[in-house]
């Protein structure tokens, strides 16, 4: 060492004080152990509240409980209740050192709470990662999730995957726009045809919550309507949710929101808007920064702070019914938003659910309808074509479309667009009576009646009883016809019936948005019909027996609720809108389409379901599965003591390489499907009953499912489904 260097301090011996200082300071350091994160050994606990419950992301049953996990103190700003963690999952007791339980493997989870001791003796694991300081779980959504999850049986990880949309880093470091003042309350418009559309509006810009099922008038006017509704919460200083059946519809509901307040004031929450800008608008909403949404179905669970109206419109799309576990409906979300949040209610439609006349039948909610000189107003005229008509009609006989029909179209294509309305093709039919048509049903439990193959013996979809001699409850007739399916050539010939004139189609593959108003014919299948500029000239609603031949309960309610859908898109009668039904016009929904009377149908609906024990006044479980599972799960499930077993049955088996439909079997799997059926008042306790099953079953180590999944799940279980046959 020269004596330059030893002067310039190339040892410790001539370094500075703040020198020596800081290394042994560093030497210190490396002397205690380093704390590893994902198990945190070594690592010192949080002062306060060490202790943090956890809801992991298994999504099984058995599981659907908290679990307990130590704090670290380097996580103890941001592991607050609401965050996403991850923590290790599966250790067993023997993976303990220095008084930490460690292994496992990492999972995804929510914080739930924070508190001071555990209710667990042993050693707990700590938390091994926050993902996020963003709090998205609040305390309103959690306890949301939780009532879901009872209503149907489900696990509470399932209802927050449908809840909590996935995490984009990006859309959380960008900070949401600052809150706008509350707008003015809005005009009454297009509410004051309603008897009482101006009250309801004013209740809710007063604060009030009213609850209200809302039979619009036909025409374009809802999607303002609803705006209406909502600028007048938002004048309240509270915040409103829209929940609509696709994006159509939203599209509609979020221009009508713009054109009445501007930019800024809602979010629009959508699948097609992609992940990161939807969870962008998601945490919008979150925090505060809007107070408005507009959405499909996943916006139900949207986090409105200070919620002052939940709205639904048309309710008996099928879009509202969660294809994933546990399945829920969005009307019954809004259902329990509206109880848990204690805000207003409005579930809208141009049709009515038997579960909205339920609604109105018990006091519930009040009725917003219009008056008779307001309905024929608005509505088009509504012609029958019946069998009698096309037996009798030549023209109905060479070309599939009966005289009237011909007449309807070269008269509407004068004035505009002609919809013509085609049911898809793949209704399989059930049976009726051949004389007045009435739906062939069982004398045990009223299910409806299938026949065996090519032969006449029948047998009940429901409880799977052989009915050996009908006979017509309504006519006492003997005979049975399966009902038609509806014709597949009718774009075809429609174009060469009129090959001047433009045709278009629209339906699965292609859906249409909006057709211009001048002269074409605009060939639908139900719910793709697009609006026409102007409104239709004329409409065709063909087959009509394709639709209520449905071996379905809701057969009846669901063909006026589409023929209704379509017709409401044709011009008023005043300036020449027809619409021509294809069906048999002593039938209820064809009576309720030309009186355009669909409240009084589903009043009359649930009457009958009253008295037979259908649903909505019942409450009903299907349980799916392999024959010997099927039979081990119902001598397990300590049901309640009032429920009743309908079947099993066999469930039509999915062909190979055709997509498993929900509540089906895989394919090429034989499987049966149990119904059970309790008394009003007692679905909790059923519901509680087939979860505890479940779950008793998973532990065991023999799958289960609440509808979803493949493999391992060997039982479904569906809660209230809308296809119970």
């Amino acid at each position: 060492m020269s004596s330059e260097n030893g002067q310039t301090g190339g040892g410790a011996e001539g370094a500075p004080p703040e020198q020596l200082a800081l290394i042994r300071e560093s030497v210190r350091r490396a002397n205690v152990p380093k704390a590893k994160p994902r198990t945190w050994r070594g690592a010192a606990l949080a002062k306060e509240l060490p202790v943090a419950r956890v809801l992991v992301d298994k999504g099984v049953l058995h599981l659907d409980r908290y679990f307990d996990y130590a704090v670290p103190e380097e996580l103890d700003a941001d592991a607050q209740p609401g965050v996403r963690v991850r923590v290790r999952f599966g250790a067993g007791r023997h993976r303990v050192r220095e008084g930490r339980r460690e292994g496992g493997g990492l999972i995804d989870g929510f914080l739930v709470e924070r508190v001071a001791e555990s209710d667990y003796s042993g050693p707990l694991a700590a938390l091994a990662q926050v993902v996020s300081p963003e709090r998205v779980l609040s305390e309103e959504l959690l306890g949301l999730a939780r009532a879901v999850a009872d209503r149907y049986a489900g696990g509470l990880a399932d209802v927050l995957q449908l809840a909590v949309p996935p995490r984009s880093a990006r859309a959380e470091q960008r900070p949401s726009p600052e809150p706008l003042p509350a707008p003015g309350a809005p005009e009454v418009g297009s509410w004051g045809r309603y008897e009482r559309g101006a009250a309801f509006l004013e209740s809710l810009a007063s604060g009030g919550t009213p609850r209200a099922v809302w039979n619009a008038l036909p025409g374009p006017e809802w999607s303002e309507e609803l705006a209406r509704a909502v600028v007048a919460t938002l004048a309240s200083g509270r915040g409103a949710l829209v929940v609509l059946p696709d994006g159509r519809a939203v599209a509609r509901v979020d221009a009508a929101l713009t054109s009445l307040m501007g930019e800024g004031r809602h979010a629009v929450l959508t699948a097609d808007a992609g992940p990161e800008k939807r969870y962008r608008e998601w945490l919008a909403v979150r925090r505060g920064s809007v107070r408005a949404v507009v959405g499909t179905r996943a916006a139900m669970f949207a986090p409105v702070q200070d919620l002052g109206l939940v709205a639904l419109w048309d309710d008996g799309d099928d879009s509202h019914s969660e294809q994933h576990a546990p399945q829920p409906h969005a009307r019954e979300v809004l259902l329990l938003r509206a109880a848990q949040d204690k805000c207003g209610f409005l579930l809208g439609s141009w049709s009515c659910t038997v579960e909205a006349a339920q609604l109105v039948e018990s006091g519930w909610a009040r009725p917003l309808v219009a008056g008779r000189e307001q309905v024929r107003g608005a509505a088009p005229l509504v012609r029958t074509v019946g069998d009698g008509d096309l037996a009798r009609d030549e023209a109905a006989r060479a070309a599939r479309l009966p005289t009237l029909a011909w007449q309807v179209v070269r008269e509407g294509l004068r004035q505009g667009p002609v919809l013509v309305q085609v049911p898809r093709r793949g209704y399989v039919p059930r049976m009726a009576c051949a004389n007045c048509r009435a739906p062939a049903r069982c004398r045990h439990c009223s299910g409806p009646l299938e026949a065996q193959g090519s032969g006449a013996d029948l047998r009940c979809g429901w409880c799977g009883r052989d009915e050996g001699s009908w006979h017509c409850p309504e006519c006492g007739g003997f005979r049975l016809r399966a009902q038609v399916v509806g014709a597949r050539r009718t774009a075809e010939e429609l174009g060469r019936a009129f090959p001047a004139v433009p045709v278009r189609t629209s339906g699965r593959e292609h859906v249409l948005d909006t057709v211009p108003g001048t002269p074409s014919l605009v060939v639908s299948t139900p719910g793709a019909e697009p609006v026409a500029e102007g409104g239709y000239a004329a409409a065709l609603l063909l087959d009509g027996w394709a639709i209520l031949g449905r071996p379905d309960l809701r057969a009846g309610e669901d063909a006026l609720r589409r023929w209704i859908g379509a017709a409401s898109l044709v011009r008023p009668q005043r300036v020449g809108g027809t619409v021509v039904v294809v069906a048999e016009p002593t039938l209820r929904p064809v009576q309720a389409l030309v009186r355009w009377d669909p409240v009084g149908h589903a009043v009359r609906e649930l009457a009958e379901r009253a008295e037979l024990g259908f649903p909505p006044v019942s409450r009903m479980a299907a349980v799916a599965g392999p024959a010997e599972t099927i039979a081990e799960f119902l001598g397990a499930v300590e049901l309640p003591p009032e429920a009743e077993v309908l079947g099993p049955v066999p469930l039509p088996m999915t062909p190979v390489g055709r997509p498993r439909r929900v509540g089906g079997p895989p394919p090429g799997e034989h499987w049966e499907r149990a119904l059970i059926r309790v008394p009003p008042g007692r679905g909790a306790a059923l519901a509680s009953a087939l979860k505890a099953a479940q779950a008793a079953r998973m532990a065991r180590g023999s799958g289960g499912g609440s509808g979803g999944g493949e493999g391992a799940v060997r039982v479904w279980v569906r809660v209230d489904p809308p296809d119970i046959g």
